[in-house]
């Protein structure tokens, strides 16, 4: 990876050798003196160096992706205790499950600075550290207010790294965004279905408090911080004095806000995530409101999250190896209003058909962090647009669950926020189509 396409996010990776990279012998260049390592010896030293570093990037990469959603989820499983527990009205509780996208539209449009500033590896390491104070202390905050503060420290680390996690894959695997994108998505459905499944079993070997059974989340986040923290050591001590001043080429003259496919992407992701914080915050209860026990729904919710494991490795490979991915944004569209029709109808009967459904729209996320990684050519580029594209879309996002649990208060039944979610489907297909377009924001700025 070239070193100006990293400029703005820290210091550059470091180079991997090849055999042809390697000086061969008898060219004529002196021989090393005593005491001092042969350049073939530096190099295979550096080369390996890099390629254990890749292996912990990738491990680092995992670890985030498993946290970056057991903060909601863990939530959503329990939010009728929760809302018990803090006095909760229904629309406090579906500003609640609007907080999450608030919270990644503020707090992720500063990941670029941040990451120009301390490097993406130090934002994401402090991100995994937020995540874990967060999670810890809102359940014992004390009341509604507190609650929120510290679900707000959570989610402003997972923002910052929602962000810079198509950065990283971007800066460190160029060469393979499809297969990397594959395996943060499967890892972050993996986390976020886990969550779900176990959140209730747990709380109730524990004592049955929905305190500790928030809490006890912590602990996957702080092990997520131990392979940042290598790699923010490895890289600032092999960072040299001239990666930090490389001239910031392409930032000056890259206007994101005139690239139409930044806007259809950022729409896009927009609706996405709206239907995605509401099927995460709402499902387990539209399920338990039909007469499902509250470990079902949870475990309908678990199954919803965990189409996305196999699903979300195989869709950024398959959408990688298209020129246009309007089609698939199409057929996730079609398959979530099925899901929702299914949710109208009969939530109970059909309640495993419907939570497959679901799972399968789901995977428009990671679709679209594909696309993001696709639409720009360069590191800097896909910064921009990363923060752009998630910044506006979870901004778009935010009133979604806020105004489905509003309706959901009024209305006394899930009919009308059914077809609010259905309707927002059909305008998610169109923008997909745009965004699948084979086009390039530099092109277009």
């Amino acid at each position: 990876m070239a070193d100006d396409d990293l400029a703005t996010l820290g210091p550059a990776a470091e180079p991997h050798t090849t055999p042809a990279d390697r000086p061969a012998h008898g060219t004529g260049r002196p021989q090393p003196g005593r005491g001092e390592a042969a350049p073939e010896s530096r190099h295979q030293a550096s080369g390996q160096a890099g390629h254990r570093l890749r292996w912990i990037v990738i491990a680092g990469l995992v670890l985030a992706a498993l946290n970056l959603r057991p903060a909601i989820t863990s939530l959503g499983a329990l939010l009728e205790e929760v809302r018990d527990g803090l006095g909760m009205s229904g629309t406090v509780a579906g500003l609640l499950t609007s907080v999450p996208a608030l919270c990644f539209a503020a707090f992720g449009i500063a990941a670029p600075r941040l990451a120009r500033r301390f490097g993406p590896g130090a934002v994401v390491c402090a991100g995994m550290a937020a995540i874990t104070v967060g999670v810890v202390v809102r359940p014992y905050a004390g009341g509604t207010g507190g609650f929120l503060a510290a679900s707000g420290l959570a989610l402003a680390g997972i923002a910052v790294s929602n962000v810079l996690m198509p950065v990283v894959i971007k800066s460190w695997f160029a060469d393979r965004v499809g297969p990397m994108t594959g395996l943060y998505s499967m890892a972050l459905a993996l986390g976020t279905s886990l969550a779900a499944a176990l959140t209730v079993p747990m709380t109730d070997a524990l004592g049955g408090s929905w305190r500790t059974g928030l809490a006890v989340w912590a602990v996957l986040a702080a092990v997520a911080v131990l392979p940042w923290l290598v790699v923010v050591r490895q890289r600032r001590a092999a960072a040299g004095p001239a990666t930090g001043g490389a001239a910031h080429t392409g930032e000056t003259t890259l206007r994101i806000t005139s690239s139409p496919t930044a806007w259809a992407l950022a729409v896009f992701f927009g609706l996405q995530a709206t239907a995605a914080y509401i099927t995460m915050g709402w499902m387990p209860q539209i399920f338990r409101d039909a007469g499902v026990s509250a470990g079902t729904a949870g475990v309908l919710l678990a199954v919803t999250m965990a189409m996305g494991v196999p699903l979300s490795f195989v869709l950024p490979r398959l959408a990688a190896r298209m020129r246009h991915q309007g089609p698939l944004a199409v057929l996730l569209g079609l398959c979530g209003l099925a899901g929702y029709a299914g949710l109208w109808l009969a939530p109970a009967a059909g309640a495993w058909a419907w939570a497959l459904l679901m799972g399968i729209s789901n995977c428009a996320f990671p679709l679209a962090l594909t696309m993001i990684g696709m639409r720009s050519t360069s590191s800097a580029g896909v910064v921009k647009l990363s923060a752009f594209t998630q910044s506006v879309g979870y901004l778009i996002s935010v009133p979604g669950p806020l105004l489905v649990g509003t309706l959901y208060q009024h209305s006394g039944g899930w009919g009308l926020p059914i077809a609010l979610m259905a309707g927002l489907m059909v305008p998610q297909i169109v923008v997909g189509v745009l965004a699948g377009r084979d086009r390039r924001i530099e092109d277009e700025a």
